[in-house]
């Protein structure tokens, strides 16, 4: 058997607490290598669970006459513990503390020693010491790391953060040890510690890396428009790039913040230098626009849309509105034939693939809308040759099961979702399974599968926004098809449709149907989640809302919202972090 074999056989014996037989394979061990003081310390150890703790106190005066080194009197005092003898113990400890004065680089070994006989007290007291004694050293990460068990929040902040400025590359690593005492609530006592940390920091010793944590903080605490202050000032001081910012603006549009994504756009749009980035916020912001207006506020839009483009008409970064503004034609503005006629144009300039593609999916797309399926599966097909293996190629698959599924032609459209399933894109691959699963579900029902096409019906009229079209067509499948499969999934997508309408107490009513009677189905944790989040963001019944998230995080562990639940449930209760 080789070393390494003997090695893992020895800690095998020792974590299956067989003492004896891990003595002897350490005991061999410590034999062939001398030097390891790492076998040394595990016979040490296992004497003292066989309480052999004569045996191991002699083994560690005689290694401390040798070595000298004091991380042997700490684990002295530690057997005298073990024998019930706290004063000798606590003699054997200062000792060890009394050596670093002596030569400081001591200092790692007994505070490491401490540590690990959990006398975290006694280890804090040993590296700060040393640090007094060696200001060279950096045991700040221990140190936070102990300032946390002890409860001490700021000292632990300052040690991270001290930390840090030492070595950037770790600054991940802590802001997920930040995580775990912080919250979302900027009132919370350690949010303001760290923030008092933070702001301290930039005072006395200014560095655009405290800037960006003290903007992850505000970030955490959902405090965005002080995110962006802090990105504001960090692009200031540097000029070297707006990624900062940039990202705050996706967040804050992933988030759902019109007002704050706004400014943070604008000032893009006023401040960056390259044109793809001010194109891409000009088209962020129209369609934040877009997607908060009314129909009076239209003719506005696409006056903004039109003006855009004309000072941006000969560079290629357009194109990305051009497709936005012939959506906004289409499916806003409820002028499909110009939006067509606005494409086609465009497919006549000039473009490389990518965007000819993206142009070609957004001319399928509103053709879709105007039920001219074929004509807009030749556009789709048109990507996937020219474009194999792309994500916008398998996008354009997925367009083409769609457009199967709302013809009635489901057997096509399954084929082309099992391809789907192994996509690269994780959002195109969860869609296609979501889609397959409805049809497979439900496509045998009965003969003429009757439930299903109508589900596709309303739909495709929800993808028309003809809203009151989809939840009539819902009903009836409520009404005449209840004894089917499809029930639940015409019941989510209604409530969905109703949550569209501001019409939350039957969409309230739809969730609660079907958790009270597919409480076994696929979409019970989508309901417990969307009920939930419409009692925390409209109804105003928090209490009912930590239930339903209980729900998700007891029951439903493999849900996609089992994170989100799990959050917001501690949230709602209160928790106090670490």
């Amino acid at each position: 058997m080789s070393f390494s074999q003997n090695e893992e056989l020895a800690k095998e014996y020792f974590d299956r607490g067989e003492f004896q037989k891990a003595l002897i394979s350490y005991e061999k061990l410590y034999e062939e290598k001398k030097g390891n003081i790492n076998y040394f310390i595990k016979i040490v150890e296992i004497h003292q669970q066989l309480e052999n703790l004569d045996i191991a106190e002699k083994m560690l005066i005689e290694m401390f006459s040798k070595s000298k080194n004091p991380q042997h009197l700490v684990d002295l005092g530690y057997n005298y513990h073990l024998k019930h003898q706290q004063e000798k113990a606590e003699e054997y400890y200062n000792q060890a503390l009394l050596k670093i004065e002596e030569n400081p680089v001591y200092g790692y070994y007994v505070a490491y020693r401490f540590e690990t006989h959990a006398l975290i007290d006694l280890a804090a007291t040993a590296y700060e010491r040393s640090m007094e004694l060696r200001p060279e050293a950096n045991y700040y990460l221990q140190l936070a790391w102990i300032y946390g068990e002890q409860a001490k929040i700021e000292k632990m902040f300052t040690s991270y953060v001290d930390f840090v400025e030492k070595n950037n590359s770790y600054v991940n690593q802590a802001k997920r040890s930040f995580s775990e005492y912080i919250s979302e609530n900027s009132d919370d006592e350690n949010n303001g510690i760290l923030r008092k940390v933070l702001l301290k920091k930039i005072q006395e010793q200014p560095n655009i890396l405290w800037n960006q944590l003290l903007s992850w903080l505000y970030v955490q605490q959902r405090d965005y428009a002080k995110a962006f202050a802090q990105e504001k000032a960090i692009y200031k001081r540097e000029q070297e790039s707006l990624r900062g910012v940039i990202d705050l603006a996706q967040l804050t549009l992933e988030k759902d913040m019109p007002e704050i994504s706004a400014d943070i756009l604008m000032y893009l749009i006023e401040t960056a230098i390259d044109i793809e980035t001010i194109v891409d916020s000009h088209k962020n912001l129209l369609e934040l626009q877009t997607k908060h207006a009314t129909k009076d506020d239209y003719k506005d839009i696409d006056q903004k849309y039109s003006n855009v483009i004309s000072e941006f008409e000969n560079n290629s970064e357009i194109v990305d509105i051009k497709v936005g503004y012939a959506h906004f034609k289409a499916f806003y503005l409820n002028n499909p034939e110009e939006a067509i006629s606005y494409l086609k144009t465009a497919l006549e300039g000039g473009y490389n693939r990518f965007q000819l593609a993206k142009i070609k999916l957004e001319l399928g797309d509103i053709l879709v809308f105007q039920e001219k399926f074929n004509e807009a599966l030749i556009y789709y097909s048109q990507i996937q040759a020219s474009l194999k293996n792309s994500t916008i190629s398998q996008e354009a698959r997925f367009r083409v099961a769609k457009t199967s599924y709302y013809k009635g032609d489901f057997k096509w459209a399954e084929s082309q979702l099992k391809i789907l399933k192994a996509s690269t894109s994780q959002l195109i691959a969860n869609d296609a399974l979501d889609l397959k699963l409805l049809i497979s579900d439900n496509k045998f029902e009965d003969s003429t599968q009757t439930a299903l096409k109508l589900y596709a019906k309303a739909d495709l009229y929800a993808y028309q926004n003809k809203t009151n079209e989809a939840i009539a067509l819902l009903d009836k499948i409520l009404e005449e098809h209840k004894t089917e499969t499809i029930v639940d999934q015409a019941l989510y997508k209604q409530g969905k449709l109703f949550e569209g309408k501001k019409d939350y107490l039957k969409a309230e009513a739809n969730y609660k149907a079907i958790i009270d009677n597919y409480k076994e189905g696929i979409l019970a944790d989508d309901a417990y989640y969307a009920l939930a989040e419409l009692y925390v963001n409209v109804l105003n019944k928090p209490e009912e809302a930590q239930t339903l998230y209980e729900q998700i995080i007891f029951n439903h562990a493999d849900s996609i919202f089992f994170v989100e639940a799990r959050k917001k449930f501690r949230a709602l209760r209160g928790d106090v972090i670490n």
